[in-house]
């Protein structure tokens, strides 16, 4: 990624998670094109179950440096 992404990412963030939440969705919504806005049914679910088990605790969130390093080995 470049700089801006990554400014964009921590300012995302920093947002409340309800907030990027909706940051999240716009930018899957994006991606596949849709005229309507809307994000398809099987996106929301995901969404939501992972917001849930985040709320819940289930799952422990970690900080976007690490999350990174775990995806491109950085």
């Amino acid at each position: 990624m470049n700089a801006r992404a990554d400014l964009l990412i921590d300012e995302a963030l920093d947002l409340l998670p309800e907030e990027r939440s909706a940051v999240a969705m716009a930018l899957i919504d994006s991606l596949e094109g849709s005229d309507d806005r809307g994000i398809s049914a099987a996106w929301q679910t995901e969404l939501s179950q992972r917001r849930e088990r985040l709320r819940s605790g289930a799952v422990q969130a970690v900080p976007w440096a690490e999350a990174r390093s775990r995806m491109t080995g950085w």
